[in-house]
């Protein structure tokens, strides 16, 4: 691991809390369809329409939001009042203000791998192109890093032209991020390093028995300056 000299850091739940504001967001809208079905109900619904939507539409808030709007038509029966409509589509532009703001140790840590010069540092992110901007500007962690990549989705060949765009090889890739199947396995494949830190640790299931040469797991971001200074190591 003494080769790394670029580290990706995912956005969402690893630098900035995210989840959680579309949980609640969630709820208020099951409770806002209320009379229309119940909430488990409404909420496997909405997780089948999300999904389905995903080829069309990617990921992030504004996707989101359509995906709300339409599974409340389906669920309602297209019943659905005007009222109700700008209910919905004001609980998703909460979604678009989203603070941002860093997670425990986050910034500390950065300013520590930023200082020592070793790294190029990237928030490299899925999603919508002004949403996840807004929120890297509203964080304050700009100064820490070179630059911010939103792509549509974290593709084995979108890791690879991240790296080819700092001109470092796949083993001199590191990715730090909460979501195994986007931050670590597509560049464990192409032949790169990652340290999971997963979100919800309750909701680790079989990815955390994985064991693999080139991933480290932690529990904390802070826990990264043990591994990366003053050298790379595992």
């Amino acid at each position: 691991m003494t080769d790394i000299s670029l580290i990706a850091f995912d956005a969402d739940d690893t630098l900035w809390e995210c989840q959680t504001y579309f949980e609640k967001v969630e709820k208020e809208y099951c409770r806002l369809l209320s009379p229309y079905a119940p909430a488990d109900e409404i909420s496997k619904a909405l997780f089948a329409t999300e999904t389905a939507n995903m080829p069309l539409f990617g990921y992030g808030s504004k996707a989101f939001i359509l995906s709300l709007l339409e599974n409340a038509a389906r669920v309602s029966g297209e019943q659905l009042t005007a009222e109700e409509v700008t209910k919905i589509i004001g609980l998703g532009k909460s979604l678009l203000r989203l603070p941002g703001k860093p997670i425990e140790g986050v910034e500390k840590t950065l300013k520590v791998l930023h200082k020592s010069g070793k790294y190029h540092l990237v928030v490299f992110t899925k999603g919508e192109l002004l949403d996840q901007e807004n929120k890297f500007r509203r964080s304050g962690l700009r100064p820490y890093f070179d630059d911010i990549v939103i792509v549509t989705d974290k593709t084995p060949d979108a890791y690879q032209r991240l790296c080819r765009q700092y001109h470092a090889k796949t083993g001199q890739l590191l990715t730090v991020g909460n979501s195994f199947s986007a931050d670590v396995d597509p560049v464990l494949k192409i032949g790169g390093w990652a340290v999971h830190i997963p979100y919800y640790i309750e909701h680790e299931e079989e990815e955390g028995k994985y064991v693999h040469p080139r991933l480290l797991r932690i529990a904390k971001f802070s826990e990264l300056t043990k591994y990366l200074c003053p050298m790379p190591r595992f």
